[in-house]
């Protein structure tokens, strides 16, 4: 499940560190969350649909290898992420 390009601007105006920035860790994490959030949803509702639970799995993993890098790289940055987005650990 994809996002709408307005939400996803608005994840990167909110997120970014800088102008024009859309690769940060920061960035890529908040746009990894919404899409994880809208895919948790379907997945609720269809619960058979195997090839979509793969592709969460993989967002998953692939954020959760970004927060660690965000947290060896800026502990402060990791820990104001987790709060605005609500990732629990």
């Amino acid at each position: 499940m994809s996002i709408s390009p307005e939400r996803k601007q608005e994840l990167i105006g909110e997120y970014e560190t800088k102008k024009g920035d859309t690769g940060s860790p920061n960035v890529q994490i908040a746009i990894l969350t919404s899409r994880i959030n809208t895919l948790s949803e379907h997945m609720q509702a269809h619960k058979k649909d195997i090839h979509s639970r793969h592709g969460l799995l993989r967002m998953v993993a692939r954020r959760r290898k970004l927060l660690d890098y965000l947290k060896k790289k800026d502990e402060n940055g990791y820990q104001d992420i987790i709060k605005r987005l609500g990732i629990r650990r």
